[in-house]
């Protein structure tokens, strides 16, 4: 003996495999958009990212810059290594402490590590230039060059001698780093190995490896 179907029960079949099928179309259509969503999100995530390492960066070269100057101060002499800005400085039996561990890395290279700026690189005259076109033709001084005169001389005189402001600088094609080992000897400030060009602009600059964090220079 042969079943037959209801009607009703085979149209009720049909509504379900209709509504699944409609949810299944729903389904994709949202992860569509999603992925949409992911992929046009992406960069502002990623410009994000690196805004925050970029002011991380200008925080930490800063505190930098000012544990050279301290240095300066105490030892009237430049320091010749990373290592001697977080020994500190002594006080009685004890040492201060004028560098935070965290300074000493630069979180916008992979090797973490910061390039020393001589007093005569060229790149201190290439950032002094530039730093001058940010604060309409005004040659930037350090505070402390008075008082030690015979650390600051050097750097001061090289740059005093700067006129024409708008020459073109001879800069190195961008790559990724900066793969060169850290010679020894004094310096006078310090730059990231980056290469990259920046999201923020530093001084009206906008690449890494331009950005010299020096007590020279402070506006």
């Amino acid at each position: 003996m042969k079943l037959r179907h209801s009607p009703s029960i085979t149209r009720a079949t049909r509504s379900r495999r209709g509504e699944e099928g409609y949810t299944l179309v729903a389904l994709l259509a949202l992860m569509a958009i999603m992925a949409l969503t992911m992929i046009s999100v992406a960069p502002n995530l990623r410009q994000q990212a690196q805004r925050e390492r970029e002011i991380e960066a200008i925080a930490r070269g800063e505190e930098v810059a000012e544990a050279i100057r301290l240095y300066i101060l105490e030892k009237r002499t430049l320091p010749t290594s990373m290592d001697q800005l977080l020994e500190g400085l002594p006080r009685g039996s004890k040492k201060i402490q004028i560098l935070p561990p965290s300074a000493a890395i630069d979180p916008l290279s992979s090797t973490g590590e910061w390039k020393l700026v001589r007093v005569n690189d060229n790149l201190l005259t290439q950032f002094q230039r530039k730093v001058m076109l940010y604060s309409g033709g005004q040659m930037p001084r350090t505070r402390d060059e008075t008082r030690v005169p015979e650390v600051y001389g050097q750097a001061i005189k090289r740059m005093s001698g700067l006129i024409n402001t708008k020459s073109e600088d001879s800069e190195e094609a961008p790559g990724d780093e900066d793969t060169s080992e850290s010679s020894t000897g004094p310096f006078i400030g310090v730059v990231s190995r980056s290469r990259r060009d920046s999201v923020i602009t530093f001084y009206g600059i906008d690449r890494h490896d331009q950005w010299v964090f020096t007590p020279l220079f402070r506006l």
